[in-house]
């Protein structure tokens, strides 16, 4: 069997038996769920319906789920067994079925559907721990089937007691091996753990909830959680001695053979960096197709991870680093009919895998130089720190791997302890960044949520709600966590900032704070005022300013994405969000710098779009109807197989939980105030709308009217200084030298450059100063296609009898102008400059005159 057939028969089998075919969630966990920074097992997108926090679409379903598991990656390749991203094949039961039908359907399927020969499949069951009995009933149904009691072994918690994670659903579980032969061990049960025994399925009773501390509680209804996982089978099913040389995976080799021009299973260290690039190939595009960019922190990490050492191990068969690229090809052709967002993301997770295969082979050079450094210094000690490998692998991103290859080839170890602890260090702190808590204790808020019914959420149509205190935990200095009948607080979720409001008894009021999302219910924090017991009616109040300036953000971010998508193409996704009454942030996956016109164009498609107020609806459909309307997914939303579609006009079909205005002309304007890169690959716009849009550009506008008075102090202090370096450029002395005696005065008449009728002034002072006691100057100048003069008469000149008012009323005349003035000063101006030499000439002949 292939391995889609394989996959296909399991699904098949179970919606036979009344299950639910469901789609595969993403990689990238829901929001709902710090516990994990990826999806690690078939059941964790399913775990609120198991913790009973959600109803699901229905008690039977079934699914082959992608899943990454990061603990061994720098095993992978060293061994034939260790894989990082996988898929699991599982069957599911809320509250139906139990071990009986369980066990039968395990039993049937392997047998009838798989072709297992029941001779050769052992069992194992749970022997029980404190608090918990050990499985009798799961042996005895293993009896019943057919399954010889000494084919059935006990095993502990360690083997036989399953965890999605460090909290939430467990139970005890019983596994199914598959006995391969006397050729690959000695006979006794897979109680040898030899591998002639190999494990194929897990079949989990889901009955307990565990608690941070380890402490179990019953879940409110009993559920089955099985997982079988699909590369597996099929390396037993074809015959493989691992899975890399299945049908899965055969493509992946067969790439690396072809562009290295060697040989898999001829050498050692060749079959460690072929299986390195065949798993890695799988597991950075599925990251990719899920949103997943590289980065320094938490799933962007590990995506950085594994192309990295995918480049390495490609290096060490020759391979530039781009040529890593060519996996996505080949990924996306073998999955992409079980997995169609592979083949419409291709382009976009090749330019992903690119530019950071690209980018580390400029870090991977320097590295190479640092690390030849570190050996030259190591080897004295005969040991690489683990301070040194962990500095080559956190600053250059170079894998341990490469430090202890170059090690053993120069004879050295390397100090893997140091190492460790260093990279545990950075673990911690990637997980807390998955783990990080929005303000409220979560396992004291799912303590809370568990002791009353699921609260019913009216906020989408309603911002207050005569309700009732439905459960309610203090939690000192007048903060308390509660739960409502009904409540219209939204719970922070898809990138939407939570409700504030405020509540109201008849003892007592509080302050809503903050509102936590746990699947479809949600708890408060408060900050209480008086008595609020459990069981007091109250009035629960949304501020509704805040709530409305939100609303039109949130709409706002589905026009925007539109928009983007319009302008930028189709390989826009959303990789984040932040909706809140401030406003909005909106992280997007873009290659490469946003010109100034696009964001132009951007916001005006935006405004264009609110101007037409187009009705903005929200429909709940089933998840295929949504889909063949044409509606898209977010970033941080959770999808069931009902969902929430809300479409503005004709143009914009989103799947969303939030909030939202009732017609797009209510977001008002937008304005995109701030636009830049968070990452490779990803951008982020921030923008405001309705009011505050109106402020920012009244913001704006000041501060562009007090840049612009700024400006133009500037132009006026340089135009004084061009004024004054313009003047400084007439020879004064010159001029001054043409005077004449006449009349008991110092007359002079020129004409001189100035650029308009102040510098003149300017110039007939320095003039006249220079002519000396008894100056009577005429200047003239032609300025801009006119005709300036200016007579500037001293005091001595004046007592002489002479005046510069009745000088230009001769003068002025001569250029078409008229003139007038004082005795000391007169000014015209005149249309005809051509005529400003016999002006000039005119001027001599009035200051010339005899006195009489």
């Amino acid at each position: 069997m292939t391995t889609a057939e394989i996959r296909e028969g399991f699904l098949r089998y179970f919606e036979r038996e009344g299950h639910l075919r469901i789609p595969s969630a993403s990689l990238v966990p829901f929001e709902d769920d710090p516990t994990v920074l990826l999806t690690i097992a078939g059941m964790q997108p399913l775990k609120s319906y198991f913790l009973g926090q959600a109803q699901p679409p229905a008690q039977r379903m079934t699914s082959s789920q992608k899943c990454f598991r990061t603990l061994d990656i720098d095993q992978v390749g060293r061994t034939a067994r260790h894989l990082t991203f996988f898929e699991m094949l599982g069957n599911f039961s809320i509250g139906d079925y139990f071990k009986d039908d369980a066990i039968r359907f395990g039993f049937e399927l392997s047998t009838e559907v798989l072709g297992f020969d029941p001779e050769q499949i052992w069992i194992t069951v749970f022997e029980g721990m404190d608090g918990v009995p050990a499985d009798d009933e799961a042996l005895e149904k293993w009896v019943e089937m057919g399954i010889p009691r000494d084919r059935i072994q006990r095993l502990g918690e360690a083997d036989n007691f399953w965890k999605a994670g460090p909290t939430g659903p467990c139970g005890p579980n019983t596994e199914l091996y598959l006995d391969r032969g006397p050729s690959l061990g000695p006979d006794g049960g897979p109680v040898t753990g030899t591998d002639r025994f190999l494990e194929f399925w897990n079949l989990v009773f889901m009955q307990y909830d565990r608690a941070e501390d380890g402490t179990l509680t019953t879940l409110p209804a009993k559920n089955i959680d099985t997982g079988a996982g699909l590369e597996r089978l099929a390396a037993i099913l074809q015959d493989k001695q691992t899975v890399f040389e299945t049908d899965g995976f055969r493509p992946l080799v067969a790439w690396a053979e072809q562009a290295s021009g060697r040989a898999y299973a001829t050498d050692p260290r060749v079959d460690r960096a072929m299986r390195v690039l065949a798993d890695h190939g799988r597991a950075m595009t599925f990251l990719a197709a899920d949103g997943v960019r590289p980065g320094n922190e938490g799933r962007d990490y590990i995506l950085r991870r594994i192309i990295r050492r995918a480049v390495s191990e490609g290096a060490y068969l020759g391979l530039e680093p781009a040529r890593i690229t060519g996996l996505v090809d080949v990924v996306a052709d073998g999955y992409g009919d079980a997995y169609p967002e592979l083949l419409s993301e291709r382009s976009e997770m090749i330019d992903t895998v690119g530019a950071e295969a690209e980018q580390f082979a400029r870090t991977l050079e320097q590295g190479t130089r640092l690390l030849g450094e570190v050996l030259d210094r190591s080897r004295g000690a005969g040991v690489i720190s683990g301070d040194d490998a962990f500095r080559l692998h956190d600053t250059y991103g170079f894998p341990l791997d490469l430090t202890r290859d170059a090690a053993e080839e120069h004879g050295l170890a390397v100090e893997e302890a140091g190492f460790d602890r260093l990279m545990g260090d950075q673990r911690d702190r990637a997980r807390a960044a998955g783990r990080k808590g929005k303000g409220v204790d979560r396992q004291a808020a799912e303590a809370l949520a568990a002791r009353s019914p699921v609260t019913r959420f009216v906020g989408h149509d309603q911002l207050e709600a005569v309700t009732t205190v439905t459960a309610l935990q203090d939690l000192g200095g007048g903060e308390a966590l509660a739960k409502l009948a009904t409540s219209p607080f939204y719970a922070e979720g898809g990138g939407q900032v939570s409700d504030h409001g405020w509540i109201t008894g008849s003892a007592g009021s509080a302050e809503v704070l903050d509102v936590l999302r746990l699947a479809d219910d949600q708890v408060l924090r408060i900050a209480v005022d008086g008595d609020l017991p459990e069981g007091v009616e109250v009035t629960a109040r949304v501020d509704a300013a805040a709530r409305h300036a939100t609303q039109a953000n949130h709409t706002g971010t589905h026009v925007l994405n539109w928009a983007l998508r319009g302008v930028l193409g189709d390989g826009v996704r959303q990789a984040g969000s932040y909706v809140g009454p401030d406003k909005l942030r909106f992280d997007f996956t873009h290659r490469g710098r946003i010109e100034p016109d696009h964001l132009a164009e951007i916001e005006r498609r935006v405004n264009e779009r609110v101007a037409e107020d187009s009705p903005v609806v929200a429909t709940v459909m089933s998840r295929a109807a949504a889909a063949s309307l044409g509606a898209i997914g977010l970033f941080e939303e959770k999808y069931g197989e009902v969902v929430r579609v809300v479409q503005a006009g004709e143009f914009s079909k989103e799947l969303c939980g939030g909030c939202h205005v009732t017609r797009t002309g209510e977001i008002g304007p937008m304005v995109i105030v701030s636009e830049g890169s968070t990452g490779a690959a990803t951008r982020r716009i921030e923008a405001v709308t309705g009011l505050a849009a109106v402020e920012h550009l009244r913001a704006r506008e000041a501060a562009l009217a007090a840049e612009v008075a700024q400006r133009d102090e500037r132009i006026r202090a340089l135009e004084a200084d061009l004024k004054r370096a313009r003047s400084g450029r007439v020879d004064v002395a010159a001029v001054a030298a043409n005077a004449e005696d006449s009349r008991g005065a110092r007359v002079l008449a020129a004409e001189v450059e100035a650029a308009e009728m102040d510098e003149l002034l300017q110039i007939t002072d320095r003039v006249k100063q220079a002519v000396g006691s008894g100056a009577a100057v005429v200047l003239g100048a032609v300025a801009d296609g006119k005709a300036l003069l200016v007579a500037n008469f001293d005091d001595a000149a004046q007592a002489a009898g002479l005046s510069a008012a009745d000088v230009m009323r001769e003068v002025a005349p001569v250029v078409g102008g008229g003139g007038g003035g004082k005795p000391g000063m007169a000014r015209a101006g005149g249309k005809d400059p051509s005529r400003m030499a016999e002006a000039i000439e005119r001027a001599w002949g009035v200051l010339r005159q005899p006195a009489g």
